[in-house]
């Protein structure tokens, strides 16, 4: 499942990319441009605009009510049925590493080498497995920041599943 965000819809489109899915943001396009792009690439609009999902012809769109991005994650896996994965494979984490959070292009694994020069000593001491970004260069590594993201998405499943 594929995705745009309306520019409303920033932090949520960066989860959805730290869980895999290929979702599109730009923080200052026209709805007709969004309509457009949603439409040619058969993505699901996210969006909170009221007046944007009346659009002639739209099908496939979201209209979250809440304000909080992480109840708006919780809102996108429930009522779309999105799987997630929070299993680790070879040391790197399932939910995260697979789609750059910034520029949404596809991370590639690289060797621990390649990474020294560019991440803190400590990093590179104590990670052993690294992704880099083919789009825009970032660097990942599993760190505290997806642990952290690990931690709340287990407190979204939890209130989606009643547990």
């Amino acid at each position: 499942m594929k995705f745009i965000a309306d520019s409303m819809l920033g932090r949520l489109a960066r989860w959805l990319r730290l869980l895999g899915y290929d979702t599109l943001y730009y923080p200052r396009i026209d709805d007709r441009e969004l309509l457009r792009i949603a439409r040619e690439d058969e993505r699901v609009l996210l969006t909170r605009d009221t007046r944007l999902v009346k659009a002639r012809g739209l099908k496939n769109f979201l209209l979250l009510t809440d304000n909080d991005s992480f109840k708006q994650l919780g809102e996108v896996i429930s009522v779309l049925g999105l799987k997630v994965n929070d299993k680790l494979k070879d040391g790197v984490s399932a939910l995260s590493l697979s789609r750059c959070a910034v520029c949404n292009a596809r991370l590639a694994a690289v060797r621990k080498e390649e990474a020294k020069a560019f991440v803190p000593e400590y990093v590179f001491q104590t990670s052993e497995a690294f992704r880099k970004c083919s789009g825009c260069g970032k660097l990942y590594w599993n760190g505290t920041h997806p642990e952290k993201f690990r931690e709340k998405l287990k407190e979204i499943l939890q209130h989606k599943n009643g547990i």
